[in-house]
């Protein structure tokens, strides 16, 4: 090999200079990647002390969330990041009002499942997982559930309080959002109700207590049996049921009419899916609805003056608002007493149990229908009957209603679904109606001629109480003669014994 060189000068002198310039690239790459290395060493520490110091609104499969780190949304409206509620010292991952005090809690990730310490990390997989470690012993106490993976997943904390995950920082397409699986709270933008696409039921639930986020016994849901309608139930029990969507508001929440200039609110009822909108006239205005451990529901306002929550909703409000609390064909009435009242061609099915104010077998007709011979008797000032076994069309108008009513021998009543320009819409009942009290809305009853103040009837009364009078007065001209008479003869027979 040496004889080779020696023999060729211009190649050795080659080698040699590929040689040292070798060595120089390799001494100064290495260089090169030592300042990388260093560089990106403190990247990697300013980021760090750039999240605790500044409000960042997602992580990324590089970054992790550890206790005492949150995440603030864009506009520091919201927070993500641990907490302890009340007096428990169990560690949760939720979301919260930013800058809010007390603090107010709307989503909690491991409802089901505290941390017992402050190890816990919330971190964001390749396949977009988002997953609550204990970092003491690696395990997995939570994560998110994703139908499709992602090349480069996001967890990022919206505007609105949704936490999303996505791919990539400019998808719209979000992999998974905590406003599909909800708390206790209904945010504006949130949903509640059957999602026809997914097949999944958007309910809230209650917490077991103030110092237990976990699965209470209470849920605000959509009842899609008939025409859908709000419902608060303990198991499968109803507890309260707010009615259906009627244009401007739940038929059984008018109590939202003191406040509907203050909070406008938009509902967009779409097979099964009731999409909560609601609008308050100020963009700076904080309001939400919530299920109590207790077993209520109330809409919720942050007023800046107090710096506290006011309440603009709160059900159940009084006895009226439990659900069926005077039994079927009857209505409910704060005022005046009694508060049960059966309607107008019905009667207590038990007289001595309504007379004592037990009122939860209602009122039965007092006269059978018979489909040909019948009328409607419109009530006015009503909330809707329970629409669970009802019937709807959300095109016809009133009197196509009407008819197609009294065509069905079965149907008890009719309505307009939508009040808005005049009423649209068409809902029936074919059954007993139930759960029906004081409102705003029409409702149209089935009852017989004989219990229908109709002109032919009204003619009838009238003359015969015309006739009942007429007599009346002839006896009483009678009588009155008849006395006069009786005088006159008795003066006749004294003057007579006096002569």
């Amino acid at each position: 090999m040496f004889l080779c060189l020696n023999t060729n000068p211009l190649k050795s002198v080659l080698y040699y200079f590929f040689l040292y310039f070798s060595e120089n690239k390799l001494f100064i790459i290495k260089k090169k990647m030592e300042k990388l290395k260093m560089l990106w060493s403190w990247s990697f520490l300013f980021s760090l002390i750039l999240r605790t110091s500044t409000s960042l609104d997602n992580i990324t499969v590089f970054q992790s969330l550890s206790d005492g780190e949150t995440l603030i949304s864009h506009e520091g409206i919201f927070e993500l990041g641990f907490f302890s509620p009340g007096n428990s010292k169990g560690r949760y991952v939720g979301i919260w009002y930013h800058n809010m005090s007390p603090l107010t809690v709307v989503w909690v990730a491991n409802r089901e499942t505290a941390l017992n310490d402050t190890s816990g990390v919330l971190k964001v997989t390749h396949q977009g997982l988002v997953l609550l470690v204990n970092g003491t012993s690696s395990s997995t106490v939570w994560s998110s559930t994703m139908s499709s993976k992602a090349e480069n997943p996001v967890a990022q904390l919206l505007v609105s309080g949704n936490l999303v995950v996505k791919d990539g920082h400019s998808g719209e397409h979000f992999l998974w959002q905590s406003f599909d699986f909800l708390g206790d709270t209904l945010l504006p933008g949130s949903k509640i109700g059957w999602d026809p696409v997914t097949g999944r039921e958007r309910t809230l639930t209650s917490s077991k207590s103030a110092d237990d986020p976990g699965h209470g016994d209470f849920k605000f849901r959509i009842d899609p049996r008939g025409y859908p309608q709000a419902v608060l139930t303990n198991g499968t029990v109803i507890m309260v049921r707010v009615g259906p969507w009627n244009g401007l508001m739940f038929s059984g929440a008018t109590i939202y009419l003191r406040y509907s200039k203050l909070l406008p609110t938009d509902y967009d009822f779409i097979d099964k899916e009731l999409i909560c909108k609601l609008q308050p006239l100020h963009a700076y205005s904080v309001i939400r609805s919530v299920v109590t451990p207790w077993g209520g529901v109330q809409l919720l306002h942050w007023s800046r003056q107090t710096s506290s929550w006011e309440t603009l909703l709160s059900l159940p409000e009084g006895e009226c608002d439990k659900y069926a609390h005077c039994g079927a064909n009857s209505v409910c009435r704060v005022t005046p007493a009694p508060i049960c009242t059966c309607l107008e061609g019905f009667v207590p099915k038990y007289s001595r149990k309504w007379k004592d104010m037990y009122w939860s077998d209602g009122c039965v007709r007092i006269t059978p229908l018979s489909c040909s011979k019948d009328g409607f008797k419109k009530h006015s000032g009503v909330v809707l009957p329970d629409t669970s076994t009802s019937w709807h069309n959300m095109t016809m108008n009133l009197q196509e209603c009407e008819d197609l009513c009294r065509k069905n021998c079965s149907c008890t009543a009719y309505s307009n679904l939508d009040v808005r320009g005049g009423g649209s819409g068409c809902i029936l009942w074919f059954h007993d109606l139930i759960d029906m009290r004081q409102g705003g809305q029409d409702l149209y009853i089935r009852l017989p001629m004989s219990e229908l103040g109709t002109p032919l009837r009204i003619f009838f009364i009238f003359i015969f109480s015309f006739s009942s009078f007429c007599r009346l007065k002839f006896l009483l001209i009678y009588d009155l003669l008849h006395y006069i008479f009786a005088i006159h003869q008795c003066n006749e027979r004294i003057n007579e014994q006096c002569s």
